[in-house]
């Protein structure tokens, strides 16, 4: 499985009033590294695959450690969970760099490609599902690990 990184720079705003980071802003990094992955890696030359709209419908984040403002960025990871007929699921971490680095947010999204001239959901192509599965993780492998051990 492969993991989309995106390095996100931490801003000056980004803190709050205790000196870290604060909650609220890590929707923003979210949503930074999931454009990322869906607009600017999608399929194809001038596919037009995601480009055409979609909605978030749902977060969800644990939060695991502070994140105090500093000059280097942060990386996020993301990767696919899940691949429905009109939607999908996307895991994120973000931590330090490095192999073993410190996580400070674990987080998922469900994406719902939407068609903005139609104004209603759609389904994800064939083109789309295709890449989406170079970064499907859906946990399966995992619980065949640990069946075998």
């Amino acid at each position: 499985m492969t993991r989309h990184i995106y390095r996100c720079p931490l801003r000056w705003s980004d803190m709050d009033a205790f000196g870290h980071v604060n909650n609220a802003v890590f929707v923003r990094y979210l949503e930074e590294a999931r454009i990322d992955f869906m607009f600017r890696l999608a399929p194809g030359d001038g596919s037009p695959s995601f480009k055409g709209g979609s909605v978030v419908a749902r977060h969800e984040i644990d939060y695991k450690r502070p994140l105090v403002h500093r000059h280097e960025p942060v990386i996020i990871e993301s990767w696919v969970t899940r691949i429905g007929a009109a939607s999908l699921t996307i895991a994120y971490e973000v931590k330090e760099p490095g192999e073993g680095g410190l996580v400070y947010v674990r987080a998922s999204t469900v994406v719902v490609p939407y068609d903005l001239a139609e104004g209603r959901p759609r389904r994800i192509t064939a083109e789309e599902k295709s890449f989406l599965r170079e970064y499907l993780d859906d946990g399966s492998r995992a619980g065949q690990e640990r069946a075998a051990a």
